[in-house]
């Protein structure tokens, strides 16, 4: 075990990115809230169908993501500014650079569970159409809206040949 550094904390020796979201979760983190953010929280969690756990834990989990995001996006426009090219190293690049990640195909179906869009983060009430993602291998589940998944469909669509006009 690593020795603690002088805040007492000791180190993590893993990543947050090597974060296993199967994992079991054997730890509790408790933590003091304003009233009004635990009503907004029961609220929301209400509202989604879900547990304040699972609001709280998906909250945390994207919320390091979102920052990564940010500031990666931040340098890569000040890179552009300055005539460079930005490094191909952010979280998206990587996830979309592991083929096992990738979504060969996506299914309709009506959800049985609330589900937020990965895409736009729409919420989606259980009983709406969504799209499942079908992997090739293991990965985290995929869901997009319809709006969503019709988006892709119409960048993927090729326009229509005209007919030629007969002389």
């Amino acid at each position: 075990m690593a020795p603690a550094d002088a805040s007492g904390r000791r180190p993590t020796s893993a990543s947050p990115e090597s974060v296993d979201l199967d994992q079991r979760k054997e730890h509790v983190l408790h933590t003091r809230v304003p009233k009004s953010l635990d009503r907004h929280l029961k609220s929301r969690a209400r509202g989604l169908g879900l547990s304040v756990s699972t609001v709280v834990r998906n909250v945390l989990l994207n919320t390091f993501g979102l920052v990564e995001d940010i500031v990666t996006d931040s340098t890569n426009i000040a890179l552009a500014i300055a005539g460079e090219e930005p490094p191909a190293t952010s979280r998206r690049a990587r996830a979309t650079a592991n083929a096992p990640d990738t979504v060969v195909a996506w299914q309709e179906a009506v959800l049985n569970v609330n589900a937020v869009c990965d895409q736009c983060n729409a919420v989606l009430r259980k009983g709406v159409r969504a799209a499942i993602g079908v992997r090739e291998q293991p990965g985290p589940r995929a869901i997009l809206c319809v709006r969503c998944l019709d988006g892709i469909g119409a960048s993927e669509r090729t326009p229509k040949r005209r007919k030629r006009a007969s002389t």
